[in-house]
């Protein structure tokens, strides 16, 4: 049972869905994400949702990034285990 069922998803809202990432360069994920999750500390190079192009440092493994990304590069990304939430 769901008692939220009728609740509208805003941006504060929990994830409802999940994808493993593998960081690409050249091709955006399927959907902008709401957060990240960071299995393994590292570094995280994404795109934003507004085109710019920021890098995480010493990302801690465990983290929740509340951030709304179009693309996670492989280029500057040594962070592994991430997770897309939206």
């Amino acid at each position: 049972m769901d008692q939220f069922k009728d609740f509208p998803a805003t941006l504060t809202s929990p994830a409802t869905n999940a994808i493993e990432i593998i960081p690409d360069d050249l091709n955006p994920l399927d959907m902008v994400t709401r957060a990240l999750y960071v299995g393994q500390t590292g570094d995280i190079s994404v795109e934003m949702k507004s085109g710019q192009i920021v890098g995480f440092q010493n990302v801690q493994g465990g983290s929740i990034l509340a951030i709304r990304t179009l693309k996670v590069r492989a280029t500057g990304t040594t962070a592994t285990g991430l997770i897309a939430m939206w």
